[in-house]
């Protein structure tokens, strides 16, 4: 028998006609008070929200799951959604429900996903919130990243390892792929990313060039100097497309599109920006380098930290520049700290002037937007008298706005409030009309006490009360023991138990009055807010551009701060080849140090004559990876414009930084630890430059140990060998290649030091030149808190092995048994010496490792003990 369909009411035919259209989002259905959800969306929202799930028509034919939270809880319930990487499509009451006699006109108004949201709730303040687009081309691929809360809008191309890493660095919450390309991105991305698939027709070129130039309203691309960014353009395209099927149609504050130059900022791969932790980590728990020197106040100068992080610089000038503005602000730390004080009172000013193109500001928020431009003021004339040619350049870019900031200060009132339906936004004094109807509403209470007067004298009746309700309006009360002095003229209302409520035609006209203004006050002020805010998007290009050098700003008085509080240097950044700090520190460690206890600081010095390689090697924990990883992030610092952690660097400049450090196991994705770090080693090999500093820590234990060495003194010899002669650290427990400094003479042997206790070993931390012996792997293990047992019987072993550590000891034991037994056995006619004659002519002893040796032995000892009992 088929199933019945379900009967539908001509609300839920609305609802199912616009869910229709939005079949990917979770629809928030505007009902009276309440914004409610149906059927699976309901099921979805009541799992992530903790509401309670019910039904609507509930045993009728009808029937269907609902679950619902009223409108004003909206900004509680938004950003949950979206968090859990739902798209939110929020469907509206469009007309008045008190104007229309049929069903409610409903439409959707706004469509929120994780990558397009306006909300401050779900935003972060010091981060950016970036939709991005992927575009495959047949030898390039093509990316956008727009963060709308902002108007940044990027795009850049590139192969694959480097659109790689911008997703890393910009870390999009939303990406955007055509369908057909669905498998090709999981495959080279992976599926960490939010993404949505757009149709393949939105990524034609002829279509984002005309998506494009129709935004910004120019007949081409040249102008920004990107129109050679084929894919990128594509991208960028479909990124514009994507905001107009979400309902964000006003974008004024889009008004332009940068590029991301490859060839201008240090290349990172993502292995480098996850080992060295700049601004996430495996570790929910972890410091992050960004946690440590982020020493900015306002949130445009957090986002800006970021990119300067994820895109340092190689500019020589560019890097010297910031570096100067740091040093000046750290000789002159009273002009920093009025700085950072009138920093601290702006705000995001970037992301409130988004919200006048979106037209999303309140009152209140204009009224931060003028006080933030009026704190801009002060700024300015700092800077513009500063003896620092970068600063006074920002001075002098910086727009005092006094015409912005005069408008909005004669419109609205200073305690303007959150929402315009609140009332007391607009100044009386900026509208003559205004004035007359509060002056006739505030004047209401005195009418009401004269009126209250005259009819009580009239009537003789003392306890006479004029009030309102929502049901009545306003009306007389009077008493049931005075009812008989009740005039003609008065019409009864309402009956109580104790008293009447009666009306007057005077009280009538009273209440039309006053309500008439009301609602006169409440219209003129929506008007003159909507009119104020329209005027205002006329200086959308000025203030973005001030917040621009607020972040900067922000950005270079954050590093002054920064170094004076953890005695920081000013590195010297030159077009040498060289690498030379003095007792650097690792920035981060350095800070998780218990109160008091010093950080164990380390020089390091390489170049491309004398000392291209440096061998490090070291007991486990002793701080070889600290070393490898401290000496990239001065790098990085020093080409941020920060000043670095250490007595002195001197830094010839960095254009690549690779990392391989640690096994990062890539096993959920089908590969062996070995094969991974394989990976990424091969990707350091094939792209290394001149200018590269290449950090490598335990390659090759994936594997076994005579592989694992055979690979590394590999890896050593091709990087000291290869033309570029990359500048090289590698931290290694295979003490076997420290000998490679015999045949190779840019490759240096360096230890970090122990000192050996009786029983133990005391880590110093301090990199020295020379080789290491051995590994103090048991003294470790036995800081691990290994049982006893297995320390006793590790030392017995190990000493064991000790006593025939050469190769040609075990394999001359082995000859000299190999002969005895020819002399002893070789005519005897007993099987098991047959067997043992086999095993050992068999054997190619030459080849033999020493374990292996030992092995053999001890499988013919066993053989003998078992004839020996038997």
């Amino acid at each position: 028998m088929a199933k019945k369909a379900k009967k539908e009411t001509p609300l839920m035919k609305q609802y199912n006609a616009i869910k229709a259209k939005y079949p990917d989002a979770l629809l928030l259905f505007r009902v009276g008070d309440f914004y409610e959800t149906f059927g699976e969306d309901a099921v979805k929202a009541a799992k992530i929200l903790d509401i309670i799930l019910t039904k609507r028509g509930a045993g009728s034919e009808s029937e269907i799951e609902l679950a619902g939270f009223p409108h004003h809880s909206m900004n509680t319930y938004l950003p949950k959604l979206v968090k859990a990487g739902e798209r939110v499509a929020i469907c509206d009451q469009l007309e008045d429900p008190k104007q229309t006699k049929t069903i409610v006109k409903r439409g959707v108004t706004e469509l929120v996903t994780p990558g397009v949201a306006l909300n401050d709730d779900i935003l972060h303040s010091k981060t950016n919130n970036f939709l991005a687009a992927v575009c495959f081309g047949r030898n390039s691929i093509g990316v956008s990243f727009l963060d709308v809360s902002t108007g940044e809008f990027l795009i850049s191309q590139g192969n694959t390892e480097y659109v790689d890493k911008l997703l890393q660095n910009f870390k999009p919450s939303e990406v955007l792929v055509a369908k057909p390309k669905r498998q090709e991105f999981k495959t080279v991305f992976g599926d960490n990313f939010h993404t949505f698939y757009l149709e393949d027709w939105v990524f034609q070129d002829d279509y984002a060039n005309e998506t494009l130039l129709k935004h910004f309203e120019t007949k081409s691309l040249k102008g920004f100097g990107v129109q050679d960014l084929f894919e990128g353009i594509v991208a960028s395209g479909a990124v514009l497309h994507y905001l107009g099927e979400t309902q964000h149609h006003k974008l004024q504050h889009i008004t332009s599109i940068q590029r991301i130059t490859q060839n201008e900022h240090v290349w990172m791969d993502r292995f480098t920006i996850k080992n060295l932790e700049l601004y996430q980590s495996t570790n929910a728990q972890a410091v992050t380098l960004v946690d440590v020197i982020d020493k900015t106040i306002s949130p445009m100068g957090g986002r800006l930290l970021k990119r300067w992080l994820a895109l340092p610089l190689v500019n020589i000038d560019k890097i010297r520049q910031r570096h100067e503005v740091v040093n000046y602000f750290l000789k002159e730390l009273a002009i920093l700290a009025k700085i950072q004080s009138y920093v601290k009172q702006i705000g995001d000013v970037e992301r409130l002037i988004s919200k006048v193109a979106t037209t999303k500001i309140s009152p209140r928020e204009v009224v931060q937007l003028k006080n933030a431009l009026e704190a801009i003021v002060p700024i300015k004339a700092v800077t513009m008298q500063a003896e620092n040619k970068a600063l006074q350049h920002i001075g002098n870019q910086l727009e005092a706005c006094e015409e912005l900031r005069q408008r909005i200060k004669s419109t609205l009132n200073e305690d303007a409030p959150v929402n315009i339906l609140k009332g007391n936004t607009i100044s009386s004094d900026f509208s003559s009309e205004l004035k007359e109807l509060r002056d006739l509403s505030t004047s209401g209470k005195e009418y009401l006490d004269n009126m209250l007067e005259r009819e009580s004298e009239r009537t003789g009746i003392t306890s006479l009360k004029i009030a309102s309700n929502n049901v009545f309006g306003y009306y007389i009360e009077v008493r049931n023991t005075h009812k008989d002095k009740v005039p003609q003229d008065w019409i009864r209302k309402q009956t109580l138990v104790n008293a009447e409520r009666y009306i007057t035609e005077e009280l009538k006209e009273y209440e039309a009055k006053i309500l008439g203004a009301e609602e006169r006050i409440l219209a003129i002020e929506q008007q003159l807010f909507a009119e104020l805010v329209s005027w205002i998007g006329l200086f959308i290009q000025p203030v973005q551009k001030n917040a621009a050098l607020i972040a900067q700003l922000d950005c270079l008085s954050g590093f002054a701060q920064l170094a004076s509080e953890n005695n920081y240097v000013q590195p010297q950044i030159d077009d040498t080849f060289a690498l030379d700090i003095k007792n650097g520190r690792h920035p981060v460690i350095e800070k998780q140090l218990p109160h008091g206890e010093p950080y164990i600081a380390n020089d390091v010095f390489l170049d491309r004559e004398a000392q291209q390689i440096i061998m490090i090697t070291g007991p486990n924990m002793s701080g070889k990876s600290a070393i490898l990883r401290q000496t990239a992030l001065i790098v990085l610092l020093a080409q941020i414009g920060s000043f670095v952690p250490a007595e002195s660097a001197n830094i010839g400049l960095v254009d690549k930084i690779f990392t391989r450090v640690g096994a990062s196991d890539n096993i959920s994705m089908g590969e062996s630890t070995f094969m991974v770090e394989m990976n990424e080693t091969a990707s350091i090999l094939n792209n290394i430059s001149e200018r590269s500093l290449v950090l490598l820590d335990e390659i090759g234990r994936g594997t076994s140990t005579y592989d694992g060495i055979s690979i590394a003194w590999a890896i050593s010899e091709y990087l000291h060998e290869h033309p570029s002669k990359a500048k090289t650290l590698f931290a290694t427990h295979y003490h076997e290649l420290n000998e490679m400094t015999e045949t190779f003479e840019r490759i240096k042997n360096f230890n970090v030091s122990v000192k050996e206790l009786k029983d133990n070993v005391l880590f110093l931390r301090k990199l020295v030149e020379g080789g290491s012996e051995h590994s103090f792997g048991i003294h470790v293990a036995k800081m691990a808190g290994m049982p006893q047992q297995v320390i006793h019987r590790a030392n017995k072993i190990l000493k064991q092995l000790e006593k025939s550590h050469s190769s040609e000891e075990l394999t001359d034991k082995v000859k000299s048994l190999d002969n005895e037994m020819q002399l002893s056995f070789f005519n005897l006619d007993d099987p098991l010496l047959e067997q043992i004659k086999e095993e050992i002519v068999n054997t190619d002893i030459d080849t033999l490792t020493p374990v292996e040796a030992l092995m053999k032995l001890n499988e013919i000892k066993r053989m003998l003990l078992k004839k020996k009992r038997a």
